[in-house]
C-alpha cells in the first residue's frame, strides 16, 4: 500500500480526545497549506495517537527500522504530536529507558509531506518541548539524518545496517542447520514481533556454531545473528550459516536483515558473502543548535 493510500481522516479516528483537545484539531480538515505564518504547537501523545503517522513512516521507510519495537515497551518512549496552525503535521519520539535512561534521545521524527517545508522549525519545536539531548539515527531515514547533520555534534557510527539483495548458493559438505526453538514457538514469536528463533550449525554431527532470527522489528523484518566456534572460523561456515538463516526467514514469511559493528571487518565480509548489502548506519551524537555548528 502506498503512502497516499492512507486517507488523513483515518488519523483522527484513533486520535484520543485528550490529544485532540491539546492540539485543537479539526477532525475533518487535512493540512493543505502549511504557511510560515502559522504557529507551531506540540503535545505529548500516546502510542495509539501516533500510530497512523508511524504507519506512514514505516511505509516510506520501506525497510527494517531497527528501533521500531521499543514503542511497545511501556515507559521506554515519549512521543509528541506536532501541529501547524490547527493541523497535525507529524510526530517525534524519544527513547528514555533501557540504554537511553537519563539520556533523552531522538530516534524518530516524521512529517507529512505538506509540512516538510517547515522541517527545521518543527524539529526545533519538538526538541524544545521534549528536552531531547541526544540523537540515535538510522541513516536510511533521510529527514532525521538531515536534522542529525544540522543540529548534531560528536557523531559516531554504532552499527552498519544490512538488507538482503542477493540469493546465494554457498555449498558446505557435511553442514546442516538444526532447530533449537520449535517451529510453533518460532512462528508465534514472528507474529508477535518479539523473541527469537534459535538454531545450531552442525558439521559432521558436531556443533560448530549457533544462530538466531530476532523478531523485534517492524513486520516482516528479521535480524540475523550468528557465531561460529573459534576453531572453525575462516572456513566459510559463517556465510553458510547466514545464508541458511536467511532461507529460514523467508520460509516463515519474513525478510532477513542484519547489523554489525563498523570495525568488525570479518562480520562485514561474512554478511556480504551471504548476499546482504550495507544500506545504512546507526549514528549517535549530541543535540546542539544549528547556529553553534
Amino acid at each position: 500500500m502506498l503512502l497516499g493510500d492512507w486517507p488523513l481522516p483515518d488519523f483522527f479516528e484513533v486520535l484520543s480526545p485528550a490529544a485532540a483537545a491539546q492540539l485543537h484539531v479539526s477532525p475533518r480538515i487535512a493540512p493543505t497549506d502549511i504557511s510560515y505564518r502559522m504557529p507551531i504547537l506540540t503535545a505529548i501523545a500516546s502510542n495509539q495517537d501516533t500510530l497512523p503517522l508511524r504507519v506512514r513512516y514505516r511505509a516510506e521507510a520501506n525497510g527494517q527500522i531497527v528501533h521500531d519495537s521499543i514503542h511497545a515497551r511501556p515507559g521506554w518512549t515519549k512521543s509528541y504530536l506536532l501541529q501547524v496552525g490547527g493541523d497535525v503535521a507529524g510526530f517525534g519520539s524519544l527513547a528514555i529507558a533501557g540504554p537511553w535512561k537519563d539520556k533523552p534521545t531522538v530516534f524518530e521524527f516524521y512529517l507529512l509531506p505538506e509540512a516538510r517545508g517547515r522541517a527545521f522549525d518543527l524539529f526545533e519545536a519538538f526538541v524544545a518541548a521534549s528536552g531531547a539531548r541526544f540523537f540515535e539515527v538510522q541513516t536510511s531515514d533521510i529527514l532525521l539524518t538531515v536534522m542529525l547533520h544540522t543540529y548534531g555534534s560528536d557523531l559516531a557510527s554504532e552499527k552498519i545496517v544490512f538488507r538482503d539483495e542477493l540469493t546465494t548458493s554457498l555449498p558446505f559438505q557435511g553442514a546442516a542447520l538444526k532447530r533449537v526453538t520449535s517451529e510453533k514457538e518460532s512462528v508465534c514469536c514472528f507474529q508477535e514481533r518479539a523473541g527469537q528463533s534459535q538454531w545450531t550449525l552442525e558439521l559432521n554431527a558436531e556443533t560448530v556454531g549457533s544462530g538466531a532470527l530476532l523478531f523485534h522489528y517492524n513486520h516482516p523484518y528479521c535480524d540475523v545473528a550468528m557465531e561460529i566456534n573459534e576453531e572453525y572460523r575462516r572456513r566459510g561456515l559463517g556465510a553458510y550459516l547466514v545464508q541458511e538463516l536467511k532461507r529460514m526467514a523467508y520460509e516463515m514469511g519474513g525478510i532477513p536483515a542484519a547489523r554489525c559493528d563498523p570495525n568488525n571487518v570479518a562480520s562485514r565480509k561474512t554478511l556480504q558473502k551471504a548476499g546482504l548489502v550495507p544500506f545504512a548506519h546507526i549514528l549517535v551524537g549530541k543535540i546542539g543548535t544549528a547556529s553553534a555548528r
